[in-house]
């Protein structure tokens, strides 16, 4: 699995190459109950996804569940879905006043067997919130590559 980050101020692009086919990965990312089963920055979290309607201008919304009681919630709008190339959404924290709304944009690579993801998430407010989303967005990508190990 390669790995390769890129950055700047308030964009975060992170590059993985996972050993399973686009369509495999892609529908890891759109359908709930897959979603819930590996997103989440580690496994000290259980995920529900309790609202996922794939579609442009349809809503999702997840639950990171900690194992010490702590909820992170987020959600947001599905800008672009492009099967089983490509999805754009909007991102937000719940219980984040700080965190205003950003975009992910998530395209998939065909390379055969496997797959190059590459996941942008821009217009975070600032370096700060962008290197926490980057540690959590890496834990998320480790637990997906776990996921499509099975």
């Amino acid at each position: 699995m390669a790995k390769e980050q890129l950055s700047s101020e308030t964009t975060l692009k992170v590059k993985r190459t996972f050993r399973a086919p686009r369509e495999r990965v892609f529908r890891a990312w759109t359908d709930p109950v897959e979603l819930g089963r590996w997103f989440a920055p580690s496994e000290e979290y259980s995920t529900l996804v309790p609202v996922l309607e794939l579609q442009v201008g349809g809503k999702y919304c997840v639950e990171m569940h900690h194992k010490n009681g702590n909820v992170h919630r987020l959600s947001g709008t599905y800008r672009e879905i492009k099967p089983p190339e490509k999805i754009a959404f909007t991102w937000s924290w719940e219980h984040d006043p700080d965190m205003s709304q950003s975009l992910v944009t998530i395209e998939f690579r065909d390379l055969g067997p496997s797959t190059e993801m590459v996941l942008t998430h821009e217009n975070l407010p600032n370096k700060e919130q962008r290197d926490k989303h980057e540690h959590g967005w890496n834990g998320c990508i480790d637990q997906l590559a776990n996921y499509l190990n099975m």
